[in-house]
């Protein structure tokens, strides 16, 4: 990854553009506050540039891609700096000795894009296996030697590129899967948690086979879980039930509208010895809400971890309604005493906003709550100060009074 020693292209702020974002962290240049002539719009997708201020004093050195809306993504505020494959080895390298510190067995996000200083990139550790999402053009025209340079650092043999992220279309690539390295992938990989044992599905499952974010979130689930009734919405593999079956709980119902899934959540609960006291139910979540509720079913702890409902801006409004349909929902199923866990990875909706909605929801279903727990994602998913996206997810536990 080396570029020629001749002067880089440049990307210019148009004067009304407030170059103080950019001189105090933040990590992306959008296309409209750009200088878009001919000359610019000429710089070959995933190049890298340098951007200056309207007065053309240098900012930052980076990637440009000038017809995507993200028009340029920072490397470096230095505009001096090499970026070649030691450059690239010092990053990877400086997010494995932070994981490695941290977690005592090598199973969780690796790279964390722009929280870990490459922007666009997700990397998830399954042991042996990395799963790469090359989430931008620089990445992808780089992937032989991202993959080549992760293999040197980690030790790992197998490597996967999913390809199939959304945000890859913004910088129109395409959607694809490929195993770079290693031996096939027979079937899903086993991951211990939290004392749980989940099963991610690396070549098929939702995003890389498993949501680490959570884990953090399930912990403090779990601490709750002696004894009691758990109700686990939307829950993927079996994220929050499995983690409360290993703590004790009595039984453990997961609900998500994909049965691969709940096969998953039931492989990790045999592998756990924990099969009797687990059981599913396959459809809608805001349908099975209502059935349990018509059930007259009563859980001690029921947690929702919905998909994002307000992936955007402009999706914000309805997927707060959404935040409190499933609050509504969920309130009238949790015992007296009881607590409701209500998750959001919607980072268009702040935590503020989240918890307004949650609330609305509670009280709408003629219950009272006091708010227990505040809970985000793990130090395997740095947050880049200047970038919200990054810290998109939030858990909020309610003890719901007697």
């Amino acid at each position: 990854m080396t570029h020629n020693p001749s002067p880089l292209p440049v990307l210019r702020l148009r004067p009304k553009a407030d170059a103080r974002a950019i001189r105090f962290g933040h990590p992306w240049a959008w296309a409209d506050d750009l200088v878009l002539d001919r000359r610019s719009r000429a710089i070959a997708a995933g190049s890298l540039a340098i951007l200056e201020d309207a007065e053309r004093n240098p900012l930052a050195l980076g990637i440009a891609t000038p017809e995507a809306k993200i028009a340029f993504r920072v490397l470096e505020r230095r505009v001096d700096v090499v970026i070649d494959s030691a450059w690239l080895q010092a990053k990877i390298q400086a997010a494995h000795d932070l994981r490695h510190k941290i977690y005592p067995a090598p199973y969780y996000r690796l790279i964390h894009a722009e929280g870990d200083g490459l922007p666009g990139l997700i990397v998830d550790r399954f042991g042996d296996c990395l799963v790469i999402q090359p989430n931008a053009v620089w990445l992808e025209d780089r992937i032989e030697e991202i993959a080549t340079t992760l293999r040197h650092v980690t030790g790992a043999e197998t490597l996967i590129k999913n390809g199939t992220s959304r945000a890859r279309a913004a910088e129109n690539l395409p959607e694809e899967m490929a195993q770079l390295s290693g031996a096939p992938i027979s079937g899903p990989l086993p991951v211990v948690m939290n004392g749980a044992t989940y099963m991610a599905d690396v070549m098929g499952g939702q995003k890389t086979g498993l949501f680490y974010d959570q884990r953090p979130n399930h912990a403090f689930a779990a601490q709750l879980a002696q004894d009691a009734r758990v109700l686990d919405v939307f829950s993927h593999v079996g994220g929050f039930a499995l983690a409360s079956l290993a703590a004790g709980a009595r039984s453990a119902l997961s609900v998500d509208a994909s049965q691969a899934a709940l096969d998953l959540a039931t492989q990790g609960a045999k592998a756990m010895g924990a099969e009797a006291r687990f059981s599913t139910r396959q459809g809608d979540a805001f349908d099975v809400l209502e059935a349990l509720a018509g059930e007259a079913a009563q859980f001690d702890l029921v947690v929702a971890d919905p998909p994002a409902f307000a992936p955007s801006k402009p999706a914000l409004e309805k997927g707060l309604r959404a935040y409190e349909r499933v609050a509504r929902l969920s309130a009238p199923l949790v015992a007296e005493g009881g607590v409701l866990i209500l998750c959001s990875c919607s980072h268009a909706a702040d935590l503020e906003k989240f918890r307004a909605a949650c609330l609305r929801g509670i009280g709408r279903a003629g219950r009272e709550a006091r708010l227990i727990y505040t809970g985000f994602a793990g130090p395997d998913h740095p947050q880049h100060p200047s970038l919200t996206a990054t810290g998109y997810l939030k858990a909020l536990a309610f003890r719901l009074m007697p």
